[in-house]
């Protein structure tokens, strides 16, 4: 892919796709979005859609959908059983990934409790590179833990690393030659969520996929992410250099023995899936499909979605479409960083992720940080982010708080969905805040659920800070919105 030059010497990112079908959005006035943050104590999950401008919350299920897309859905087979869409649909997976089976679920979680259900057992320990918040549940939930085996400088929020995802292959070694009969699969995921949607590189992959199988351990790799771990590999990684993304996923899918994926996220669509090799994980495996999520050609997904993924798989062998997220990922960043707001860098995928350590480090972990920071950043512009720390953990047993390795805001970019003049209008809105940051402080729980209480939990302000933004907003930016 060939980038795209202006005369004018601007370096902007291009949309490589035109508009056909507009959603009308609604920026309500500054007091209004405060009074709705209330209403949702201040965990942004709670609130109403209408009642937000730009929804940065995630890149899960509300990608655009292409004009093929939307064709294939129209012409879908609808059958409970042995439709043609879902043969269609695996054809595609064993073309890119060179398995031998696909099993569908309705999501990427689904995908992790059936293999949780069968895999760990009490006493286990899973290792890799970081986790993510529902992996990480199933895996307790089944009486195991989660070994996290990133080299210290991924966990820099500022740096020059390219594949911070990248597992430490010296620290693998040494847990598999202490634990490895405590050890039912390693679990490497392809663009590390809660660390800036970071990628690993095909060596590490290989490195890793090696040791794996001298121990004969299978390789469990979370693909979900993997569209910008493609970009990202061909674009700076010199082993992927002179390999089309096709190539580079056939190279993936041979150094993984299981390989699970929501297509929420990779696919641009709604669904999800394992794919393996033949063997004996595969009948009770589908065994638990049809239980948990339903019969094997469908697995809880509309056959609808499951034509748009097999087009959406289709789209991710292109760089030009997949390119559009990290392109405007980068300029977000970038543009941040040069009015001195903290970022994580370099930029990764899933979104542009703010360093809350350093933009509020009055508010102690204890109290939030960087969910304080995202009720900010909705007063300041009806912007909806997500908390990617401590609020996002559970509780140690003993009732202290597990503090998160580092504490996040993300501004996730669905692909196709914004313009650049909207992603101008959240980094003004940002950067306002950042020079109002004094005026930002802690959150505390009212209501708090034991799993997962990001989701639902409900938060109260320590102060009346959230108020005092709301005036200092007014005083600058008067009845504008």
């Amino acid at each position: 892919m060939k980038d795209i030059r202006f005369y004018s010497g601007e370096n902007i990112p291009l949309e490589r796709h035109k508009v056909r079908i507009v959603q009308k959005l609604y920026l309500l006035p500054v007091e209004e979005r405060l009074k709705k943050l209330q209403e949702a104590k201040s965990n942004l999950y709670l609130l109403h859609n209408k009642d937000i401008f730009l929804d940065m919350l995630t890149d899960s299920g509300v990608n655009a959908l292409s004009d093929n897309q939307l064709a294939a859905m129209m012409n879908a087979d609808d059958a409970y059983a042995g439709s043609e869409s879902f043969y269609e649909l695996e054809d595609k997976v064993k073309e890119l990934f060179g398995m031998d089976h696909f099993l569908p679920a309705h999501q990427g979680r689904g995908c992790e409790k059936v293999l949780a259900d069968l895999l760990v057992k009490p006493g286990n320990i899973i290792p890799m590179n970081y986790h993510f918040t529902t992996t990480k549940s199933h895996i307790v939930r089944c009486g195991g833990e989660v070994v996290e085996l990133l080299p210290p400088e991924a966990l820099e929020c500022e740096s020059d690393l390219k594949f911070k995802g990248n597992i430490d292959i010296d620290l693998l070694k040494d847990v598999l030659a202490k634990d490895h009969q405590r050890i039912p699969y390693v679990r490497l995921e392809a663009g590390t969520n809660l660390i800036g949607g970071q990628p690993f590189s095909l060596d590490n992959l290989k490195q890793t996929s090696a040791v794996c199988r001298s121990y004969k351990i299978p390789l469990v790799l979370d693909a979900s992410l993997l569209q910008d771990n493609l970009y990202f590999m061909k674009k700076e990684d010199p082993d992927c250099k002179d390999l089309t993304l096709r190539q580079i996923t056939k190279k993936i899918g041979d150094l993984s023995d299981i390989i699970y994926f929501s297509a929420r996220k990779l696919g641009f669509a709604r669904g999800g899936g394992i794919v393996l090799r033949e063997g004996p994980l595969v009948v009770p495996l589908k065994e638990l499909i049809v239980l948990n999520e339903g019969f094997h050609t469908y697995g809880g997904m509309s056959v609808k979605d499951i034509a748009a993924i097999t087009v959406g798989l289709d789209e991710t062998m292109d760089m030009e479409i997949i390119s559009q997220g990290p392109s405007f990922i980068k300029y977000m960043v970038d543009e941040l960083a040069k009015r001195g707001v903290p970022v994580v860098t370099p930029p990764g995928g899933l979104g542009c992720h703010l360093n809350a350590l350093e933009f509020v480090p009055n508010i102690p972990q204890e109290q939030y940080p960087a969910a304080a920071l995202s009720a900010a950043v909705y007063l300041a512009g009806g912007i909806r982010g997500m908390e990617r720390g401590t609020l996002s953990e559970d509780r140690n047993p003993d009732g202290t708080e597990r503090l998160a390795s580092m504490e996040l805001l993300r501004c996730a970019i669905p692909r196709r969905v914004f313009t650049l003049s909207q992603v101008k209008f959240a980094i003004d809105r940002i950067h306002w805040l950042w020079e109002n940051r004094d005026l930002i402080e802690g959150l505390q729980f009212t209501l708090e659920p034991k799993i997962l209480r990001f989701f639902v939990g409900e938060l109260e302000p320590v102060s009346d800070w959230q108020e005092k933004i709301v005036r200092r907003f007014q005083q600058d930016f008067g009845d504008s919105l």
